[in-house]
């Protein structure tokens, strides 16, 4: 998280305006870390820092909400759509103004994640980060140990070449012609997946992301939520 003024963090926490804040700070009545500190232009980081007023620790009045979702397909992660389709935010109903981590298409179905908390959408969606994808792919036709192989060093698609992924066989049904596969990824451009698959001949009939960052919504029915858990936020802003 980006650090921000000291007076205003406390002007945050509801304890006083924050030129009253700076009069605090200078008075020597505000502590971070156990520390008295009276320079006005010190900054901190709220999600580090501790900060105490008359040896109380203070705290942010805006509370972050963490939520993992089982997105059925057909609805799309847009917060507003252009043709009026149903969107996530039509299955998440909570008073915070949250917004999608990441997208997922239409047709894919899967773990999504969705906060009000800015530097999270950062931290989870910047490549630099790797957050490990977990995908299930059920493919037309017969993957074979090469086509797999091709997957995990890395196919090019379009203008790039993808990064090695770990990709497994789960199921191989000849009576029906169709190959499920498990492929993890870090990356997360644009429809990925569906055509990494493409570039070896191989038509995506069904694609569910299973986890992010190894938390999974298999327990979660398809279109129902839940919050996070304060160690998994841990688990996302530790990677």
């Amino acid at each position: 998280m980006e650090e921000i003024r000291l007076q205003k963090y406390i002007a945050d926490c509801g304890i006083t305006s924050r030129r009253k804040a700076e009069e605090l700070i200078k008075q020597g009545k505000i502590k971070v870390n156990e520390k008295i500190v009276k320079e006005l232009g010190t900054k901190i980081n709220p999600k580090k820092d501790i900060v105490f007023y008359n040896n109380k620790q203070i705290k942010s009045e805006q509370k972050y909400v963490y939520i993992l979702l089982n997105k059925p397909i057909g609805y799309v992660t847009t917060v507003k759509d252009q043709f009026n389709r149903e969107s996530v935010l039509d299955l998440v109903k909570v008073k915070e103004r949250i917004v999608p981590v990441g997208r997922l298409d239409m047709y894919t179905s899967g773990a999504l994640i969705l906060t009000n908390d800015g530097d999270f959408v950062y931290k989870v969606t910047h490549p630099k980060h790797e957050v490990e994808k977990t995908y299930t792919v059920t493919l037309k036709g017969i993957a074979t140990n090469e086509e797999v192989n091709k997957l995990k060093n890395g196919v090019k698609i379009e203008e790039y070449v993808t990064r090695p992924a770990k990709v497994r066989i789960l199921k191989i049904d000849k009576e029906k012609n169709q190959s499920r596969l498990e492929i993890k990824i870090h990356e997360g451009k644009n429809r990925q997946i569906r055509k990494m698959c493409e570039s070896i001949n191989h038509k995506v009939l069904a694609l569910h992301r299973s986890q992010i960052a190894g938390i999974g919504v298999k327990d979660i029915e398809l279109g129902k939520w839940r919050y996070l858990k304060d160690y998994e936020v841990k688990q996302f802003l530790d990677v």
